[in-house]
């Protein structure tokens, strides 16, 4: 129930629109009631009337006095009766002890009778004939403007909380998406949103409207004879309770298929971006094998739940036709035994509690419904309730530039608990304009450290400064201003060549565009492409080469003019003359800037200001290119001479 009161709290925006859905749900139900009511007056006219039924008629008379006569004998005649009525001193009694309420629907009840049942019969019947047609437009018309208001605020709440939750994302650290799935994120934000989409409908739509009717026709029900309606839900209690443990049963297996479509669209995401290794090494039976293995075990699942959903319907029915059946026989009975019912009434009755097995029916996949959304809930707040470990702090200030140094004080970082430390004391200091080279081994530790730059992680020991200003102190969006990244696995989205070299700098000038992919080698091959600028390159820059891809890279690093600059292995995917060309565009972008590089090739760090070898997290060479060569026995050496030797 908390789950879904803060699914609620959604809803607080459009309140003006609910309020309008609620009233129109009062209405429906109001020219519902008044529908089925009007088949009184019709049913009387129609057969009741004395006109239409020569062997009886029945007057009465001023004077408190029933006159019943058949309508063969003369008036004269001695068969004629004269049934005194109650006594008018007893009548008036019982009018007096009468509550309000009764006596308030005995007063609107004479006033509708005498505007319908006056005039002529064929104006009785006219006037109820339109009073018919108004009162199911007014209905249906109400219906209508009902889930018209409902659905703006329905729309509209998904919109918001999948804005949310997408918008919460881009808060959350690099460690948030390590550990998590792509397709899992995905279909959260999809699917899972959407599903949480059937809990407003089953509040506003079922628990508001469908209640409406049912209070409608069960007062109409019970005015015509409350000894009837009491029978009629003898077996309510009992529904209820098989409904609410079906329920339950959803909700379990609703989680369960939530978390399956995850594994699912998990599977596409990796299987599209991954097509060419898939291909490459034959694996297309293992994967089509895998995904179906998933889909299998989610049509089981869906099948298992499709089947406990579907129950709450058949049993439903099965328990209004035994409530019809009593109220068939417990009803006859009121009007062909007792007399207690008139005819008429018993068929609008039976009409009304007809009207109020489909709302009953709506209401019992209402519970079904609201805890399969429980379920989905559950998954979307999980994002929303993780806390940003990495975020502003409540001192943080602004910084727009660079002018000393970046300090490295005694860092040590650990992606979690109970894991070996991938960075233990490390402690440089890299002076403005200079370029710092990092070498090592895989798994040395030198992604991570230029990592903690950007604060993508944050250390767990010790800390960076920029101008002796703790980074954890600049706000982050400044921070990162002043970084351009270049990685070796080069990030583009499917949009044109101009978007992606500009991109997050808004509508920037398209000359300068140009100056920057010139500086970066890319201006040529750019100029090649169908569409020149515009072309679209794809989904992550697919339609170009490698090489390509990375000159785009640089093009947008350069545009964004930053005073620092990060490399990651920007060089280390290319052929020779790829790389000749990155590597002059790394140059141009190198000047003037302090620069951080990870290299893999030796041969393009030579010019380096500084080289930190890494081993195990921890720097146990420092030097220049020349200075590091004369350690034969040094890591760098031996990397230079395996490198070279190949």
């Amino acid at each position: 129930m908390k789950i879904f009161r803060r699914v609620i709290k959604y809803l607080r925006p459009y309140k003006f629109h609910i309020s309008l859905s609620v009233m129109f749900s009062i209405m429906f139900a109001l020219f519902n009631g008044l529908t089925i009511y009007l088949m009184v007056p019709l049913l009387n006219t129609l057969f009741l009337n004395p006109a239409q039924n020569p062997d009886s008629a029945a007057l009465k008379d001023e004077n408190k006095v029933i006159v019943v006569q058949n309508a063969d004998k003369p008036a004269a005649a001695d068969n004629s009766k004269i049934i005194p009525k109650e006594n008018s001193t007893s009548t008036v009694n019982n009018e007096e002890s009468k509550p309000w309420y009764s006596k308030l629907g005995d007063s609107i009840k004479k006033s509708f009778d005498n505007f319908v049942l006056s005039g002529s019969i064929q104006s009785q019947l006219l006037k109820i004939c339109l009073l018919l047609f108004f009162a199911f437009f007014l209905k249906n018309f109400s219906g209508f403007l009902q889930a018209y208001f409902l659905a703006h605020a329905e729309q509209g709440v998904i919109r918001d909380l999948r804005n949310e939750v997408y918008d919460h994302l881009h808060k959350l650290p690099m460690s948030f998406f390590k550990n998590e799935k792509t397709g899992n994120l995905i279909s959260r934000v999809t699917n899972d949103v959407y599903v949480v989409q059937t809990s407003i409908a089953a509040v506003f739509l079922n628990l508001v409207r469908e209640p409406l009717t049912i209070i409608g026709c069960l007062t109409l029900a019970v005015i015509l004879s409350w000894k009837l309606t009491v029978m009629s839900f003898i077996i309510v209690p009992i529904s209820v309770a098989i409904i609410s443990w079906l329920g339950l049963k959803i909700r379990k297996q609703s989680s369960v298929l939530q978390q399956k479509m995850s594994e699912i669209t998990t599977t596409l995401h990796e299987t599209f971006t991954g097509v060419k290794i898939v291909k490459a090494f034959g694996m297309e039976k293992y994967e089509t094998d895998k995904f179906h293995k998933q889909t299998q075990s989610f049509f089981k699942i869906n099948l298992r739940m499709t089947r406990i959903r579907n129950i709450a319907s058949p049993t439903t029915e099965v328990l209004t036709i035994i409530i019809a059946a009593f109220m068939l026989y417990y009803g006859g009975v009121l009007v062909l035994v007792d007399h207690t019912l008139g005819a008429a009434e018993f068929i609008v009755f039976f009409a009304a509690i007809s009207q109020m097995m489909n709302p009953i029916k709506e209401l019992s996949g209402v519970n079904n419904r609201i805890q399969e959304s429980a379920a989905a809930a559950i998954r979307v707040f999980e994002i929303l309730d993780t806390e940003p470990n990495i975020k502003d702090s409540s001192d943080s200030v602004a910084k727009s530039g660079f002018d000393g140094s970046i300090k490295f004080n005694d860092i040590c970082f650990q992606y979690s608990d109970g894991i070996e430390p991938v960075l233990e004391n490390i402690s440089f200091e890299v002076k403005k304009g200079q370029i710092i080279a990092f070498v090592g081994s895989s798994g040395s530790g030198k992604t991570t450290l230029i990592d903690l730059i950007p604060r993508f992680f944050d250390p767990t020991a010790g800390f960076i400064s920029i101008d002796n200003l703790d980074i954890k102190k600049i706000k982050i969006a400044d921070l990162r201003k002043l970084m351009g990244i270049v990685t070796q696995e080069t990030v583009l989205f499917n949009d044109t060549v101009r978007y992606n070299i500009a991109y997050g700098l808004g509508d920037y000038a398209f000359e300068k565009i140009v100056e920057a992919s010139k500086a970066a080698n890319a201006h040529d091959f750019i100029m090649e492409l169908p569409n020149g600028y515009d072309t679209i390159i794809g989904e992550k820059g697919t339609k170009v080469s490698g090489g390509q891809r990375q000159r785009i890279s640089i093009a947008r690093a350069l545009l964004k003019n930053p005073p620092i600059m990060i490399f990651d292995e920007a060089t280390s995917a290319l052929d020779n003359e790829s790389e000749v060309l990155v590597q002059e565009a790394i140059e141009r972008l190198m000047h003037d800037r302090t620069t951080f590089v990870i290299a893999h090739r030796l041969s393009t760090i030579r010019n380096a200001d500084r080289i930190l070898v890494l081993d195990k997290g921890k720097i146990v060479q420092d030097g220049k290119h020349e200075e590091l060569l004369t350690d034969e026995n040094g890591i760098y050496s031996k990397l230079y001479e395996l490198q070279f030797r190949l």
